[in-house]
């Protein structure tokens, strides 16, 4: 294998975020076709690395190992058997496989599981002289059989644990949001690195680490490894070379006013440590605050909020409030943008105004709406 080899990639990502996550491929300088949940793009193994490093918003990068439509289960054996396993897996791959199907004759997902699993062990076998079993006592190689309408694809994760999970949340609050969804959010809004930024319910302050990351051009993935790391045909030295042009490309000097606030004094003493964890504890103040103390005399800033959305009993009636303090705190600031997402759909009742916007997100399994209230333009500089 050698690192001029181009594979079939795809970034998975959560249904409704996958439009960001394409911009990101194509801001990084790749060509690519986005469908629901998917990004598909072409890369080598240095683009594997980069791409593992660098998307914010995705939830996984997967080479594409195959791909054919299969009816009966003879025929998924036989097409998977046909692939060439051995460039990707040496002997002792350790290799479970994931599956899924929907809309499919073959419905039986461990069926499916089972099948692909017997045929990639019978073509190494072969290929690799074994009578006995195979030892699986090497690296993990996450392969997946993925049915769609009677289409197959089958893949396997260069990842590992999901890209949200950066390695800089020690501590979480009761509902955290993922990392990459919180970065989406912040993508989502018309933050502009030299304006203010604030999260007034920023429980372990997530959203405002994630806009840190962003506004100093730092790498989400630079303090983790991923999967393909351990794979003896993968070029080590790509990794190397992107961790010192992601390590490169850091913007140090930006001075930004980034604030996450919280009425728990607990979390934020918690934020202060993630911030810090992720190397950006000195971009942003943080301050144990109510929602309703909250007044500035800063122009053309942005409010992002995730806050409680009431899913308990017995909850509602404190959000209710807490939705209605935000509206009247909130409104007056003219030249602010405002974002806040809820599941609770009758959220500009409470508030007291309609959004300019709204844009529904999935948090997890949970359907949300990003509620957006876009603020005064700045004027335009006289022409010189």
């Amino acid at each position: 294998m050698n690192d001029m080899k181009k594979f079939q990639l795809v970034a998975t990502a959560a249904s409704g975020i996958e439009a960001l996550v394409g911009k990101e491929i194509k801001a990084l300088g790749y060509d690519c076709q986005v469908e629901n949940g998917k990004v598909f793009f072409e890369g080598t193994e240095k683009d594997i690395a980069k791409t593992n490093l660098w998307l914010r918003t995705a939830d996984r990068v997967k080479i594409i190992v195959g791909e054919f439509d299969a009816y009966e289960f003879d025929e998924l054996f036989e097409k998977t058997k046909a692939l060439p396993w051995e460039d990707l897996l040496p002997m002792d791959a350790h290799f479970p496989v994931a599956g899924k199907s929907i809309k499919s004759k073959l419905y039986s997902v461990s069926d499916c599981q089972a099948i692909v699993k017997k045929a990639i062990v019978n073509r190494l076998s072969e290929v690799y002289h074994r009578n006995t079993r195979l030892p699986e006592t090497g690296a993990l190689y996450q392969l997946e059989v993925a049915l769609l309408k009677d289409k197959v694809t089958l893949t396997l994760d260069t990842t590992g644990p999901s890209l949200f999970k950066r390695g800089y949340r020690s501590a979480k609050g009761g509902a955290p949001l993922k990392e990459n969804m919180a970065a989406a959010l912040v993508q989502l809004t018309n933050w502009r690195k030299d304006r203010p930024f604030y999260d007034p319910v920023c429980g372990s302050g997530t959203i405002v680490i994630e806009a840190a990351l962003i506004g100093h051009n730092i790498a989400p993935g630079i303090n983790r490894s991923f999967s393909c790391e351990e794979w003896e045909w993968f070029d080590q030295s790509v990794f190397e070379e992107v961790r010192t042009e992601a390590e490169a490309a850091v913007d140090h000097d930006i001075e930004l006013d980034i604030m996450g606030s919280d009425i728990d004094g607990t979390m934020i003493e918690i934020a202060k440590e993630n911030a810090n964890e992720a190397g950006v504890g000195s971009s942003i103040t943080f301050k144990q605050m109510q929602v309703a103390d909250f007044t500035t005399e800063k122009e053309y800033g942005v409010i992002l909020a995730n806050p409680p959305y009431g899913e308990r009993l017995g909850e509602e009636n404190e959000v209710h409030y807490l939705y209605k303090q935000m509206g009247q705190v909130y409104r007056p600031l003219k030249t602010w943008s405002k974002y806040i997402i809820t599941s609770d759909l009758a959220f500009e009742t409470f508030y007291g105004e309609r959004a300019t916007k709204k844009r529904k997100l999935y948090n997890g399994a949970l359907r949300t709406d990003l509620f957006q209230f876009w603020g005064e333009r700045p004027p335009r500089a006289p022409r010189a």
